[in-house]
């Protein structure tokens, strides 16, 4: 066997473990040498579990010597943002006051499926405090820098996710999207995403931010990788009430279908307003490799950008009252006046957001009758320096921390299913969302293996490290 696995793919190193061809210890002992090397610049992790990789490394490789079935991503190292339950670690959520909490007693949901698969859990990862945070820049842990560019925002809330896959360091990680926060980093640092649609995967031993609008979701380098992943983590989960009962359906079968007959059209209106140059050549590339030219209008969508601002300020600062009430010096100050501010949302607002949410998720589904798939920038630019905290969008000087989702929040806060495809730009990439129906993830997914294929989506090395 050779210890040679940087540079592989999540399915490469599976394949090879299966094959006897690698250890899953050596793969474990590579990713964890690349952390040790690396993420002192990129700042991605927060926790290293390397007793328990190593031991979960050598059960997979006395399972491949017993001739067992080590499961689809055998010996893949894996890492997850600090929101979710690590057995044995408090679950801080980006923040000081969670590290009081008792080590967590049990996995999240979807890291019990990933290592049922064979993955191979190396640690968690960074993030903006209670992911209400779109830079990746942690008041407590430091930013999460991005890849390409070390003086850079990985994107948030997930940044440590987006930069630990970005910068080769794991072949996937999972993350969290509730108005946009896989979709951000992927963009951000040039990787592929899924945020699949509300309800898909379960969330049971996460830490909430939004009940209502919480997806969790993983990042790769390939979309064969997020496929692998995103199969491997679907089913019904009654510890998660909002987790649908249909039952999995898998995606990995399905990418190289031919989407010739796929109906696609290009977000007209809002979403060709507020953006850079470089968000407006990724949609002109991939419209082009897709052979459309069609457009559809997603109706009021800025005011669904609004109303989901409305509900995510209110629900989040219902679920931080305690907190926000008992230490208040102990939050994240740009964190805890926006939590301040949703408190004093009064009640009939919300009301009224809620009720738009309605009409504007029964206008969009009409829309999916004539179209499959639709395009729509992910961020409005590339990633802004470290530390900056405006930017001007169309003429107006806007705050970057709340405004980086201007083009993710209309869609989450219907929880369609999104993948983000990096497009290589230089010298940063920046992502495209391919939106489609509610429970077709397989066509977004297909759509961006397409994408992948062409040569017009694809993850860059990182230049950075």
């Amino acid at each position: 066997m050779t210890a040679h696995s940087d540079g592989l793919s999540a399915s490469e190193i599976a394949e090879a473990v299966r094959g006897r061809k690698l250890s899953a210890l050596d793969v474990t002992e590579a990713a964890l040498a690349r952390i040790a090397k690396h993420d002192p610049l990129l700042n991605s992790f927060t926790d290293v579990t390397a007793e328990r990789a190593r031991a979960k490394a050598r059960a997979i490789d006395a399972a491949v010597t017993a001739g067992q079935n080590a499961g689809p991503l055998a010996g893949v190292p894996f890492a997850v943002k600090n929101l979710f339950d690590v057995k044995g670690l408090s679950t801080r959520a980006g923040s000081k006051i969670n590290r009081d909490l008792k080590p967590s007693p049990r996995d999240a949901t979807l890291i019990e499926r990933m290592e049922a698969a064979g993955a191979v859990l190396v640690g968690a990862l960074n993030m903006g405090e209670y992911a209400y945070d779109f830079t990746g820049e942690n008041a407590h842990d430091g930013p999460s820098r991005n890849p390409h560019d070390l003086m850079r925002m990985t994107g948030g809330s997930s940044g440590g996710s987006g930069g630990a896959v970005g910068g080769g360091l794991v072949p996937l990680a999972l993350g969290s999207d509730t108005n946009g926060s896989i979709r951000v980093p992927s963009s951000f640092c040039g990787i592929f995403g899924l945020k699949p649609t509300y309800g898909r995967l379960s969330r049971a031993r996460s830490f909430p931010f939004v009940y209502s609008f919480d997806h969790l979701g993983p990042f790769a380098r390939s979309v064969t990788d997020l496929a692998l992943s995103y199969d491997a983590m679907q089913g019904p989960d009654p510890e998660d009430a909002a987790c649908t009962t249909r039952p999995a359906e898998p995606v990995m079968s399905l990418l190289a279908e031919d989407i010739g007959g796929l109906r696609i059209a290009v977000a007209g209106g809002y979403f060709q307003n507020n953006v850079f140059p470089e968000a407006t050549e990724a949609v002109a590339r991939v419209a082009k490799a897709l052979g459309t030219t069609r457009t559809v209008e997603i109706p009021e969508a800025a005011r669904a950008r609004a109303a989901a601002y409305v509900i995510t300020a209110s629900e989040g600062a219902s679920l931080h009252l305690d907190r926000l009430r008992r230490r208040p010096s102990d939050f994240d100050f740009a964190v805890r006046d926006r939590l301040l501010a949703g408190a004093m949302i009064p009640a009939p607002l919300v009301d009224r957001a809620q009720k738009f949410r309605r009409w504007y998720r029964a206008k969009v589904l009409e829309l999916f009758k004539s179209v499959d798939v639709i395009l729509a920038p992910a961020t409005p630019c590339v990633a802004p320096k470290l530390g900056q905290t405006t930017f001007m969008l169309d003429g107006v000087e806007m705050l970057v921390r709340p405004n980086m989702g201007v083009h993710t929040q209309p869609i989450s806060f219907i929880g369609l299913p999104v993948v983000a495809v990096p497009v290589p730009l230089q010298p940063m990439p920046i992502g495209v969302q391919i939106i489609a129906a509610p429970w077709r993830e397989d066509i977004a997914l297909r759509v961006a293996f397409a994408l992948e294929r062409a040569g017009v989506a694809s993850a860059p090395p990182p230049r950075g490290i």
